[in-house]
């Protein structure tokens, strides 16, 4: 798969994401059940009011273009949609409660399994190929888990649960390929919204007053919710789901970089040891791809 704009989408997608924390730690003081109803309630509004308003024309195209598939097709589309926002709320919410009730290390170190469960998955659900290079760089990726869940058995099980709900997200919607991803993503949303909205009453605290909540969280719907779920979609359409497994480590790597140096947080050897071997192993399974552009480059020259 060479270096086009699918690969770009989902790079970019995980850049934005690595830079969460940015806007997030500042609403340390609200309750994360909070954060979650009002990300997912405020999101949803949003895109309604976009296809709403300013993409009917595409809604309507949808419904003719349902209309017209085989039975069996708008099955399998109904169901893949319906499972993206199952998988969404849930693998937010399993990572809420594993910040709040297990640790931040499981939290944090599900998004570090997940592209090897992503990998995997495509390869056992999808029949991806994966080449000795791509699978050299699954391995380096296993043994640096290994050293960073040693002596965290606990965190690991809830890891591998966030993170398999992540995967299969990713890998159902490798197969939702016949609609338009902006429409698909306000669905699910829709669907995420459905799901919280009864628990709301019961877990959701005072209604919050202060700008600070309302301009951060903003952002977080726009920037850190909306932007990167759909340049995920997007990328799904052009890329296997084992690419976008891989280049899902770019969003662990920036948290590190900003543990280190804008959180001024210490660091171990271990830590350093495990990091560099996934940067390692983003750019072993990428070789092809960096290979594909030399020679593109070098065509072009000729």
């Amino acid at each position: 798969m060479p270096i086009n704009k699918y690969f770009l989408a989902a790079l970019i997608a995980f850049v934005i994401w690595g830079f969460f924390s940015l806007a997030l730690k500042p609403l340390t003081d609200y309750a994360s059940l909070d954060i979650l109803f009002f990300r997912v309630f405020i999101a949803t509004a949003f895109l309604l009011g976009i296809n709403l308003m300013f993409r009917k024309s595409v809604v309507v195209e949808a419904k003719k273009t349902f209309k017209e598939l085989s039975k069996k097709k708008q099955k399998s589309a109904v169901i893949m949609t319906l499972v993206g926002g199952l998988l969404l709320v849930l693998n937010w919410f399993l990572f809420i409660y594993a910040v709040n009730h297990v640790s931040l290390q499981s939290a944090s170190f599900a998004y570090i399994i997940c592209p090897i469960l992503t990998t995997v998955l495509a390869f056992i659900l999808l029949k991806e190929r994966i080449d000795v290079w791509q699978w050299i760089a699954v391995g380096l990726c296993v043994i640096s888990c290994v050293i960073l869940s040693y002596g965290n058995f606990k965190d690991l099980i809830y890891s591998v649960i966030i993170a398999l709900s992540f995967g299969l997200y990713l890998v159902s919607q490798r197969k939702n390929s016949d609609f338009d991803k902006f429409l698909i993503l306000t669905i699910q949303m829709v669907i995420s919204s459905a799901i919280l909205l009864p628990f709301y009453p019961s877990y959701g605290g005072a209604v919050p007053t202060e700008f600070l909540f309302y301009s951060l969280l903003l952002i977080i719907v726009i920037v850190f919710t909306i932007i990167p779920l759909f340049l995920n979609l997007y990328a799904l359409k052009g890329l296997n789901s084992s690419t976008v497994g891989i280049l899902m480590y770019t969003n662990p790597l920036i948290h590190f970089f900003l543990a280190i140096f804008y959180f001024k947080e210490s660091v171990s050897v271990a830590q350093i040891v495990s990091y560099s071997l996934i940067l390692i192993s983003i750019l072993v399974f990428n070789t092809a791809n960096f290979r594909n552009l030399r020679q593109n480059r070098i065509k072009k020259s000729v």
